[in-house]
């Protein structure tokens, strides 16, 4: 069976010794030695100043909601996975969608001013796919209109945009370390901040609104990371070149050798170092995408509809029409991508695709 992804499986040897490592502290959680040694090589691993590890994806960005978006409006993508979005109406404020880029696939920074009301109060956009948004124009509507920004950068680890981690842009950037992603903590997360100050903020919000026993700063939830999960993360770090060298190799594959009359791929934003973290391709319709996916789901292979449907059709969202963004989800599927996927494995996948095009 080959799936759309594959979680990474460090060496077990490898993983036992840093589990050891916590058997010898007895220490499982509230920012033992493994998660403060994990903080300090992400951040020379990723060249940034703030990050705070936390238990999940999720978490980070409905703390940057609490703290940035003020129960307004704030201005999103509909094209993501549905937790961009839950996080905004789960801390009471309202989600306003703007279409996307038909190429690029993020937020059409083009469309954003025409969205912004009295109520708005931060612009929330997601580097799909790890793709870049066109951060210099969303920063300058940002400023312009006194609005915080936060990216959802789920998918952008070790991505880098004209020479900059890609964690650098906006007031807040968020990922996550989900088994499925190209570096993991099995469960786990992190938010980044250039603002010490904001940094501040998010730190005491994740751990209860106190640093220590007795201070308290304000209100806050358990955001925490265990020891358990910076073990994964300490053990899988040093093999995310190996990892993203290997998945380069299955997209390079899939660019020289599939059949792209028909089908579009997504456009890397320029000067952009991506990270290689999915392979989505868009077909002319969806007839003809279903068509592929009984393909392959007949050979036991399983790509995946990411992102379908388009969030602002959710009912929950109340969102109006997005024709690109709702075209796009209802044609867009996600080829399998991962480090084990062999040479002959990939050759089958184009195979069927082509054929069934």
């Amino acid at each position: 069976m080959i799936n759309v992804t594959k979680t990474f499986f460090p060496p077990l040897d490898e993983y036992t010794v840093q589990l050891k490592r916590i058997w010898e502290n007895q220490w499982l959680t509230n920012r033992g030695q493994l998660v403060l040694e994990l903080e300090d090589q992400l951040k020379k691993h990723l060249a940034v100043t703030h990050i705070i590890l936390m238990n999940n994806g999720t978490i980070p960005l409905q703390i940057a909601m609490k703290l940035l978006g003020n129960g307004g409006e704030v201005i999103t993508t509909p094209f993501s996975y549905v937790a961009t979005t839950a996080a905004i109406v789960w801390e009471n404020c309202t989600p306003v969608f703007v279409d996307i880029h038909p190429e690029y696939l993020t937020i059409d920074e083009t469309k954003i001013e025409a969205a912004i009301t009295d109520r708005t109060t931060a612009i929330m956009a997601t580097h799909v796919f790890g793709n870049p948004c066109n951060v210099a124009a969303i920063e300058a509507i940002a400023q312009k209109h006194h609005l915080k920004v936060i990216y959802d950068a789920a998918h952008a680890f070790g991505v880098t945009y004209e020479d900059k981690s890609i964690f650098d842009y906006g007031d807040v950037s968020t990922c996550s370390f989900h088994a499925t992603k190209l570096f993991h903590t099995g469960e786990g997360g992190a938010i980044f901040c250039k603002d010490p100050s904001l940094a501040h903020q998010i730190f005491y919000s994740h751990t209860f609104g106190h640093l220590g026993p007795i201070d308290y700063y304000g209100v806050g939830i358990n955001g925490k990371i265990s020891e358990l999960q910076a073990a994964m993360g300490l053990t899988v770090l040093p093999y995310v070149a190996e990892i993203v060298k290997d998945r380069k190799a299955v997209v390079d594959f899939y660019n020289t050798h599939l059949d792209f009359s028909k089908l579009q791929s997504l456009k890397i934003r320029e000067n952009t170092q991506w990270n290689y973290s999915y392979y989505p391709v868009i077909f002319e319709t969806e007839a003809q995408l279903l068509a592929v996916q009984n393909a392959l789901n007949a050979e036991a292979i399983y790509p995946r509809r990411y992102f379908y449907p388009s969030l602002n059709t959710i009912e929950y969202t109340k969102g109006g029409s997005m024709p690109i963004s709702e075209s796009i989800a209802q044609r867009v599927l996600c080829l399998p991508l991962y480090k084990e996927l062999s040479a002959v494995e990939v050759t089958q996948i184009v195979t069927i695709i082509n054929t069934n095009l």
